[in-house]
């Protein structure tokens, strides 16, 4: 798939960045690898609303070094994980052989993933947890995602809120949360400096730019939809898989939210959009 030659040059900077960011997130205590179960990164109603992927064809876009990637496999699925970061995908293999799991992984940009995988298609196409600010296009995006289901298939979307990428804090010590970015898309890409990573570890020596699109909660669901999916499930919910502010608190299921004292709000996302079985694709 082509685009504008900005566009062009920024994902291709991402895929440098990715690629500089993988061995740091290997070795990060953030991803733990080898410490931290796989299970981890899911939240428990993720595997109510995906059902027993046993047995089931699933492909996980945008799987970086394929920490949640495992985790189907582990409940039987025939699994891809698909990614631009050739460094990421490397790790990914070692991680997955290391567990003794038999995981495809294919490199690909996202919007080239139908030629990528030769047309397969799949019942579950999984994504999320910070890939989809990392799209210009999200109109081509859920096509893409509408062309890798089978009839009767569905996607599955599990991503952080608008709303938390809309929060910052104040610089005082207090450390007040405040409506500081935007939560709606329309401002274009936004050029951040990446030379330090969201994980713990050193600084990146080289591909140090990175960019990001805002894209609305709206603009998820209204671009599944208009790919021919049928949304049938919409959660918001509060805790998120690692501190993002200092004063949030751990619970129960090791996840992290925000004290109680401060406002109810949601930090996590997630969305199911299922394709008609009547189809012919």
């Amino acid at each position: 798939m082509e685009f504008g030659t900005a566009a062009e040059r920024q994902m291709k900077a991402n895929e440098a960045n990715w690629d500089a960011r993988a061995p740091v997130h290997l070795a990060s205590q953030f991803y733990g690898v080898g410490s931290k179960e796989a299970e981890y990164w899911f939240a428990a109603h993720e595997w109510d609303d995906l059902g027993d992927v046993a047995g089931r064809d699933v492909v996980h876009l945008q799987c970086h070094l394929g920490v949640e990637t495992v985790a189907f496999a582990r409940r039987g699925a025939r699994t891809v994980g698909l990614d631009f970061s050739a460094e990421s995908l490397r790790n990914a293999r070692r991680i997955a052989e290391g567990m003794a799991l038999d995981v495809d992984y294919v490199h690909s940009n996202v919007y080239d993933a139908v030629a990528a995988l030769g047309g397969r298609t799949f019942d579950v196409v999984y994504t999320g947890k910070g890939a989809l600010c990392y799209l210009p296009d999200l109109t081509a995006w859920a096509q893409v995602v509408a062309d890798l289901l089978r009839p009767g298939g569905f996607v599955y979307v599990v991503e952080f809120h608008p709303l938390l990428n809309a929060l910052g804090t104040t610089p005082h010590e207090k450390q007040e949360l405040l409506l500081r970015y935007d939560y709606q898309e329309g401002r274009g890409v936004w050029e951040r400096d990446a030379t330090f990573t969201y994980t713990d570890g050193p600084r990146l020596t080289g591909a140090t730019v990175s960019y990001e699109w805002r894209h609305g909660l709206g603009a998820v669901h209204n671009a599944l939809v208009g790919a021919g999916l049928r949304v049938e499930l919409l959660r918001e919910t509060e805790e998120i898989p690692w501190p993002r502010w200092q004063d949030m608190v751990t619970t129960p299921s090791g996840w992290w939210r925000l004290p109680a004292a401060r406002p109810r709000v949601p930090l996590l996302f997630t969305m199911r959009a299922r394709k008609s079985a009547h189809s012919e694709r």
